[in-house]
């Protein structure tokens, strides 16, 4: 009787989407994450999903149920397993209950990627708590600024950025999850050994996580992610990048950017286990991928760029053996960077082009980044990406044109009220593009980095892609920069290879084959490293000022 009526309780809260059709179950059972079970853990999981809905407080208790003992989470000071993480943040929901933080609160989380961010976003599930992941490249005036704008109520944060806090409102509750030496503030741990272990209350309200945008243009907004409507935006991801059940997954994207956010939501699925590395450091990547036999990675371009730039005995190949995917996302993946990848590592590089406001749009598996390393793939399963011109319409014939992209995890807008554009439940990416014959998508550039110069649409990515080319140059930035004869005209920003010293004027020589007499650079200036932002994107704003002050040769 009791299964009976559990079933009758199933059936009226199953949506139609949460498995998501045959298609669906097929591949999650292809990966692993679908398998036959004991019909007493079948049960449990049965009421765990009842329990939490589809939330990460359901993966882990589902992990806790199928794979007790298999680590979840290794960082610097050990592993957890999927049991310790489930009893842990039930401990940690009640001693921030016990705080005050309920379904109407909102926590911030100001860490690296370590296990303390990990378990207060599970905690926060449990108590149906709003999460605000936060940059640790904010400046503290964008951190006190955020804070009052998301109204936060408790901010846990890494020791290493206790020296925002006397900027911070005076009634913040603050919490400290990795530190070094004693401090006299609350910790993570303290709370979790401190608190009761007793089930918390009631099933609670769907939380919301709150990305920020990488602000590189501006001050960073504040975007609401939605809820999964299921597990089928796993198994739409898993279409196209064959991730399995039980993967060993080094998350050197920093889990508080929606690609790092993405590898622990898909982790979370696959029952996997993190690897987190608190900061990125190349050497120690490379290690940690052979230590642990990682077989998945999940980075940014920049951080693959600085894995190619090791000494050649220090990335080898031995040792990484187990390694079948490096999925690599957050910034546009240059072409030069995509060939040079899968020569030193073999055919393991996936490409995903997509944003925090639209998720996925189109994903490159290694076959087609060997034919095509400039391309960004093809749209995975039940995604529609078009191409549009600027009444709407869909372009012809393989024209540049803005990208509007649909799927089941469009962000729900901006926490300042704002949105992005939508046209036929399309959202647009902010991005131009166009298909070749075969549906491959290629991102020409930024919307608003287009620049019309002498009465030409002029793309910096080409002359991005045509001067990255060059064995002299390590990395490139192309800007557009106010001209007064043509109107605007391109700045490249040259970081010289190691060894190389190449003149502006030989650079422009070698690539001017390859370039319209528009979209060559007439402005070149040399540079020690590019800006870039906790997540490897370079800042724009910052190359301008860099634009008084570096070498700058002129046509």
């Amino acid at each position: 009787m009791a299964i009976h009526g559990l079933v009758r309780r199933l059936r009226a809260r199953v949506r139609p989407d949460w498995i998501q059709g045959p298609q669906t179950a097929y591949i999650l059972a292809r990966q692993g994450v679908l398998r036959p079970m004991r019909p007493d853990k079948l049960l449990r999981i049965f009421r765990a999903w009842l329990r939490w809905g589809i939330t990460p407080p359901l993966a882990y208790a589902v992990g806790a149920i199928r794979h007790a003992d298999r680590p979840a989470v290794i960082d610097e000071r050990g592993a957890l397993s999927y049991a310790e993480v489930s009893q842990r943040t039930t401990r940690l929901a009640n001693a921030l209950r016990a705080r005050g933080i309920g379904d109407t609160s909102k926590v911030a989380i100001l860490c690296r990627n370590h296990h303390g961010p990990i378990e207060t976003i599970i905690a926060c599930g449990k108590l149906g708590t709003d999460v605000v992941l936060l940059n640790t490249g904010l400046s503290t005036q964008q951190l006190a600024a955020v804070v009052a704008e998301q109204q936060v109520d408790l901010l846990v944060v890494d020791s290493e950025f206790s020296a925002h806090l006397p900027e911070l409102p005076e009634d913040l509750d603050v919490v400290l999850a990795w530190t070094e030496g004693s401090t006299r503030h609350d910790t993570v741990e303290h709370l979790i050994a401190t608190a009761s272990a007793r089930a918390l209350p009631r099933r609670p309200r769907h939380a919301r996580m709150i990305v920020l945008t990488s602000g590189t243009t501006g001050t960073p907004k504040g975007a609401r992610r939605p809820d999964p409507p299921g597990i089928g935006p796993a198994a739409t991801i898993m279409s196209r990048i064959p991730l399995r059940s039980g993967e060993r997954m080094l998350v050197c994207a920093p889990v508080f950017h929606t690609w790092g956010l993405a590898a622990f939501q898909l982790g979370a699925v696959l029952g996997a286990t993190l690897v987190l590395p608190r900061k990125f450091e190349p050497a120690r990547a490379v290690n940690a991928l052979k230590r642990h036999q990682c077989t998945s990675m999940f980075a940014v371009p920049v951080m693959l760029q600085r894995i190619l730039d090791l000494p050649a005995q220090d990335r080898q190949r031995e040792g990484l053996g187990a390694l079948r995917i490096v999925a690599s996302s957050g910034s546009a993946l240059p072409a030069e960077l995509a060939a040079n990848f899968q020569r030193a590592f073999g055919p393991v590089l996936y490409n995903v082009y997509g944003s925090t406001e639209v998720s996925w749009v189109s994903i490159a598996t290694p076959a087609e980044l060997n034919r095509e390393p400039s391309t960004a793939g093809r749209p995975p399963r039940g995604t529609v990406v078009r191409i549009l011109d600027e009444d709407g319409k869909p372009v012809r014939g393989g024209a540049t044109g803005r990208i509007f992209a649909g799927n089941d995890m469009l962000f729900e807008g901006y926490t300042n009220g704002g949105g992005k554009e939508v046209r036929d439940g399309l959202m647009s990416t902010g991005d131009l593009g166009r298909t070749d014959s075969a549906g491959r998508l290629y991102v020409v550039g930024r919307e608003d980095d287009m620049i019309i110069s002498g009465g030409e649409n002029v793309y910096p990515k080409e002359t991005e892609d045509a001067i990255a080319a060059l064995p002299e140059v390590a990395e490139v930035a192309v800007i557009g920069v106010p001209d007064d004869e043509f109107g605007q005209r391109l700045a490249a920003f040259v970081v010289p290879a190691a060894g190389a010293e190449p003149d502006a004027d030989g650079l422009r020589e070698r690539v001017r084959g390859s370039l319209s007499r528009f979209a060559m650079p007439r402005d070149v200036v040399f540079l020690d490293e590019l800006p870039r932002n906790a997540t490897g994107k370079v800042v724009p704003r910052e190359l301008r000022a860099h634009g008084a002050s570096g070498h700058v040769a002129e046509r």
